[in-house]
């Protein structure tokens, strides 16, 4: 078995909501990790892939809205410090692989399927090894996890949608 590590240099977990029903807010996760064990990166379908991500480095580049995030309004990262998905299911079709998992936020655990495709691999000038290159994407209803704080606004609608996009863009090296 070879594990696969995300390069976080080379790699990128975001997330969008719409605010106000009528921009989206864009942020990210500073810490994280993403793994892939695997018989053969030719294909990933015997694959197991882990991830988790610091809650607390959530970052929109707005303070006061990280602090808020963070509290007990949101992810509660006093208790609940790591957002984590390990797959158990990887269908390939083409280069597109549907990864199928546990998906656990707070004390919330529900199967999600993130869609990705490959990108390719590429020998790395810098370190001469050989990386491959994934972009994926899905989404979640917030409050199937518990993040369900909200305010209605005077026009209709709400402050934050139910829905999250999540977008990945992942560089992975042979670990060593």
């Amino acid at each position: 078995m070879t594990k696969f590590v995300a390069d976080n240099v080379h790699s990128e977990v975001e997330f969008s909501v719409k605010h106000m029903m009528v921009t989206k807010v864009k942020g990210s996760f500073n810490e994280y990790s993403v793994e892939i064990d695997t018989d053969s990166m030719e294909d990933f379908e015997n694959a197991t892939l882990t991830a988790s991500a610091n809650a607390a480095t959530i970052n929109t580049g707005v303070g006061d809205r990280d602090g808020h995030l963070q509290s007990e309004d949101f992810f509660d990262v006093e208790k609940y410090p790591t957002i984590t998905f390990t797959s158990n299911n990887i269908q390939k079709s083409g280069d597109t692989y549907k990864v199928t998992g546990d998906l656990t936020i707070k004390d919330v655990t529900k199967e999600e399927t993130i869609v990705m495709e490959y990108n390719g691999q590429g020998k790395d000038p810098m370190g001469g090894g050989t990386v491959h290159g994934f972009e994926g994407s899905f989404a979640i209803n917030r409050g199937d996890y518990g993040l369900t704080w909200n305010a209605s606004l005077e026009t209709g609608g709400v402050l934050v949608s139910d829905e999250v996009k999540v977008n990945l863009e992942l560089q992975f090296q042979e670990a060593e």
